[in-house]
């Protein structure tokens, strides 16, 4: 049975249905309600003494049955937080997730190290938040953000708009680099990299963009061009960074050596122990 009006026995009722689907019932009844509210999840804790009208009970009732219906959460709200960053998200780009942030952790230590080196791309940018991120937090670097999907890049730029930083991250429609041309201090690509196989196990091909997601039988199959193409348009000195399956610790680094024999390899691992990301820094050719 559905609670009455105040806001306190919303949460309740809301908490006991997500128990079976979610991790922190909790605190995904708190966003949903603070969501329909436009408040701070923050008041919404405070308040529960407060009175729902008959449209915001009906809004959170309609949210809360799509939330268990399997819909992300973030995608409910329309946004999601990266970096410290807020990101509009919706169904055409994949959900930022806490895992990419140590791709943009190692970029920032790079290019502050390296302030003559400007000019960088982000090679599957989806909603943007790797391109922006870097521009919001260097604000003399050029990033160009690529990416297949019309409908990603028409995210991407409005995120570009929210965070100001419009006028240094330039969006371009393209298959990895091909149609570029000139030389990159910095490649950051979070490209898909999940083996065909293994996705058709995962919930997340359920609701985010498959195109993002399907890295081909192995895993490799934009990952391997792009390495293949990276002579082309890697500045000497220049740091490439690859964010990687959990099984391929092994084969990236090895075709990255194929490629770039003369490069430095490192492999980092996320915190929860998984090769994570792979590290390409050039040598002078």
């Amino acid at each position: 049975m559905k609670p009455k009006n105040k806001a306190g026995a919303w949460l309740v009722y809301a908490r006991a249905r997500l128990l079976p689907v979610s991790e922190q019932p909790s605190l995904e009844a708190q966003t949903l309600l603070a969501h329909v509210l436009d408040k701070p999840r923050a008041w919404v804790i405070a308040h529960p003494e407060a009175i729902l009208t008959a449209d915001q009970a009906n809004s959170f009732s309609f949210i809360l049955e799509r939330r268990l219906g399997g819909e992300p959460l973030p995608y409910l709200l329309g946004h999601w937080e990266f970096f410290g960053l807020s990101f509009k998200v919706t169904p055409d780009v994949l959900i930022p997730r806490p895992e990419t942030e140590l791709l943009v952790e190692k970029a920032l230590t790079w290019l502050r190290a390296h302030p003559s080196s400007r000019l960088a791309v982000d090679v599957g940018t989806g909603c943007g938040c790797i391109a922006i991120s870097l521009a919001h937090l260097v604000n003399d670097l050029q990033v160009v953000a690529l990416d297949l999907s019309r409908p990603a890049l028409h995210v991407a730029q409005q995120n570009t708009y929210e965070h100001q930083v419009k006028d240094r991250v330039h969006l371009v429609q393209t298959n990895l680099l091909v149609s570029l041309e000139g030389k990159f201090d910095l490649v950051c690509a979070n490209l898909p990299y999940i083996p065909s196989s293994t996705l058709t196990e995962l919930e997340v091909v359920r609701h985010e963009p498959r195109q993002a997601l399907d890295g081909g039988p192995d895993g490799t199959n934009y990952i391997s061009p792009l390495l293949e193409d990276a002579p082309r348009w890697l500045a000497p000195g220049a740091l490439l960074l690859l964010e990687i399956e959990a099984g391929q610790g092994e084969s990236v680094p090895q075709i990255a050596r194929r490629f770039l024999p003369t490069a430095e390899i490192q492999l980092f691992q996320d915190l929860s122990g998984h090769p994570r990301l792979v590290q390409v820094e050039d040598k002078i050719r």
